[in-house]
């Protein structure tokens, strides 16, 4: 009996293998994926999730293979909810992950592992900032996500190590509310540090689409655009609010 079971642990070992071989030919990882779809346990489960951190060759390839991943799982329901829990927490891109959770889970289980990932990914140098940024454009872009949740959540990043994050939480709080956006943008705009000019023009963008109040801060931001350069040359504080020239 444990000799049967050690060999079907092995056997669903080198199907995983075999289904996360980017170098193998498509067709053999398409048998391999139907395999551990008809297998249906947690770890055939988690092992269709493994797929999700391998690119194959073929551009066109790697993206049908991930779409039929997502919707596999999506079709597992709550069965796939572990598994998908499990894989993100050391993975290291999570963007086809977190668009099986919002499509399985209902609000309150989306922010408690949104909650726990955020947790993990604390502002500060980090290697593989991808997991990260793919978390804070999925937050953003949730539909479950009130304004004030966003806010709380990318603010961290406005000012985090690498610049790619910081251009993401700006970006992730484009769309909204400008009275809500507004402190931490304008924060990230002052701070001495910042040495980006990606970054201030992207944060003066947001602030003068989204007409954030500058409230007592309006003297500092125009003191900024006045400094000289493309902002001195396209932006401006009218009213207390950044307008284009």
């Amino acid at each position: 009996m444990v000799f049967g079971l050690f060999s079907k642990e092995k056997s669903l070992e080198k199907t995983i293998a075999k289904a996360t071989n980017k170098l193998a030919q498509q067709v053999d990882r398409w048998g391999a994926l139907e395999s551990l779809k008809k297998d249906g346990s947690q770890e055939a489960v988690f092992g269709l999730c493994k797929l999700f951190g391998v690119t194959s060759m073929k551009g066109i390839e790697d993206e049908q293979e991930k779409d039929w991943v997502v919707e596999t799982l999506v079709a597992k329901g709550k069965d796939a909810l572990e598994p998908i829990i499990r894989y993100m927490k050391n993975a290291e891109q999570l963007a086809f992950p977190l668009r099986v959770l919002e499509r399985i889970a209902d609000r309150d289980k989306c922010l408690e592992v949104a909650d726990a990932l955020f947790k993990s990914e604390p502002p500060g140098y980090v290697r593989m900032p991808e997991r990260r940024i793919d978390l804070m454009h999925w937050f953003s872009e949730w539909k479950g996500a009130t304004d004030d949740e966003v806010v709380a959540k990318l603010t961290p990043y406005v000012t985090d190590f690498d610049e790619n994050s910081r251009f993401a939480a700006i970006d992730g709080m484009a769309t909204k509310d400008g009275a809500k956006i507004a402190p931490p943008l304008i924060a990230g705009l002052l701070r001495p540090e910042e040495e980006s000019g990606r970054i201030k023009r992207t944060i003066v963008e947001v602030l003068e689409k989204s007409k954030a109040p500058l409230g007592d801060k309006a003297d500092a931001v125009a003191a900024v655009l006045e400094g000289g350069g493309p902002l001195a040359t396209d932006f401006k504080v009218v009213g207390g609010v950044v307008k284009k020239k």
